[in-house]
């Protein structure tokens, strides 16, 4: 299994965190993902989740001008998103800390 397979489960929720810390647009989402080291991912693998978050309605989107060319496309959390987001943080925690017992061999076994 590579990186990336693994990463698809878990971006959705990544992405979620960084909306709503504010309001943000796509190619600045692919930048602050890239601070915390996802700096492989491509804006073709981030847009195509925007859009499936946008259409589930985890994401409200605005449209303004920008400055430096055509207007950009913002997204910021539904309510539905934050909830998503909180489910979200809870299976992260949960699975996060039973793949480290087994790797780190604290398992009990």
């Amino acid at each position: 299994m590579t990186s990336t397979q693994m990463l698809k489960g878990i971006l959705e929720g990544c992405l979620l965190a960084i909306i709503k810390e504010g309001e943000v647009y796509g190619y600045e989402l692919a930048e602050k993902l890239g601070g915390y080291g996802f700096d492989s991912l491509s804006e073709g693998t981030i847009y195509p989740l925007l859009i499936r978050m946008q259409k589930e309605e985890l994401v409200i989107t605005t449209l303004k001008k920008s400055t430096a060319g055509p207007s950009r496309k913002y997204y910021s959390l539904s309510e539905k998103g934050e909830s998503e987001l909180e489910v979200f943080i809870d299976r992260w925690s949960k699975l996060s800390s039973n793949v480290n017992k087994i790797v780190k061999n604290k398992g009990g076994m």
